[in-house]
């Protein structure tokens, strides 16, 4: 692998505007829907796409909180701060109230935003369960999958623990002139390239490119990673306790993500989960020690095969 290419969304300046979205899918010929019943909306929220999947590369969700959420969360990144926690204790002198008060300083409501993509893991369970090998470690650090290659069994799908990658499904698209033509690539594996063809001519993703307020970053991971850092110590000392970091901790169960995060809440609030795991992780380990192991016994047998000769 080469050098390390990646992501950071920084979701406190992200404004919905889904130009991210259109952008990833008239570049990579995504298409919205593999029917003619057109976007499908969730009835909860401004969200028409739902989810990642085969034909949704990037994802804004639109999150509606109010001031018990608000402070909620505020207090869970105080934990994790180190902060001592808020206690407010009854007292004799203290006068009942008839109705809670509304925590002090907090907006009405407020909207969390969150441009989703391919996390391009570092360990890519997806990556390692392919029989094909239709998917691959690029020379960006990026996982990508070959569709002319891919066989469509769908182990990939059962292996990401974000639930990002998916077959999509066969049909037909509508294009501009109103006739039909069947969809690309409908039976195997779909997913973010992060551009891979736009990274071979030195060029930024799409999504990237199209950002108006730069929440999606681009470039080495390691400065991703740096940048995503100093903006969180930014929020912090303007007191946004609840702003955090997902996916630029090495150790987690996925080794680290090529696209880092920085939330203003819980994962669980963007639908993201909170310590996401990849069981082959410890694959190369494993091997290692059933080598080790391996080594070991034939030594033995050699050591026993010295001391006691042939059997007559």
């Amino acid at each position: 692998m080469g050098f390390r290419k990646g992501f950071f969304t920084d979701t406190s300046i992200c404004i919905g505007c889904k130009a991210c979205e259109v952008a990833c899918k008239e570049w990579n010929r995504v298409p919205a829907r593999t029917d003619a019943d057109g976007p499908a909306w969730q009835g909860s929220s401004y969200d028409n796409s739902g989810h990642l999947g085969a034909n949704t590369w990037r994802h804004v969700a639109f999150i509606e909180q109010g001031p018990d959420q608000l402070a909620r969360a505020k207090a869970s990144g105080a934990v994790l701060l180190g902060m001592p926690k808020r206690t407010a204790e009854p007292t004799r002198l203290a006068e009942p109230v008839e109705a809670p008060a509304e925590p002090v300083g907090l907006p009405a409501v407020r909207w969390l935003m969150s441009s989703d993509v391919c996390k391009h893991c570092t360990h890519a369970g997806c990556l390692d369960v392919c029989p094909t090998g239709a998917l691959f470690r690029s020379e960006y650090g990026t996982v990508v999958v070959q569709a002319d290659v891919c066989n469509g069994c769908g182990y990939c799908v059962a292996a990401c623990p974000f639930g990002v990658i998916e077959r999509r499904e066969k049909g037909v698209v509508e294009i501009g002139d109103g006739t039909q033509e069947p969809v690309p690539n409908g039976g195997v594996a779909q997913k973010c390239t992060l551009c891979y063809d736009l990274l071979r001519d030195g060029q930024t993703p799409a999504c990237a490119q199209t950002c108006p307020t730069t929440s999606i970053s681009f470039g080495g991971h390691t400065d991703m990673v740096a940048k995503a850092r100093a903006r969180l110590a930014t929020l912090h000392e303007q007191g946004h306790t609840e702003a955090r970091l997902y996916g630029a901790n090495p150790d987690d169960g996925v080794g680290g993500t090529g696209s880092v995060f920085l939330l203003m809440d819980e994962p669980e609030a963007y639908g993201l989960p909170p310590d996401p795991v990849v069981t082959t992780r410890d694959l190369p380990r494993m091997f290692t020690l059933a080598g080790m192991a391996g080594t070991a016994m034939i030594g033995v047998a050699l050591g026993v095969f010295a001391a006691f000769g042939r059997p007559s």
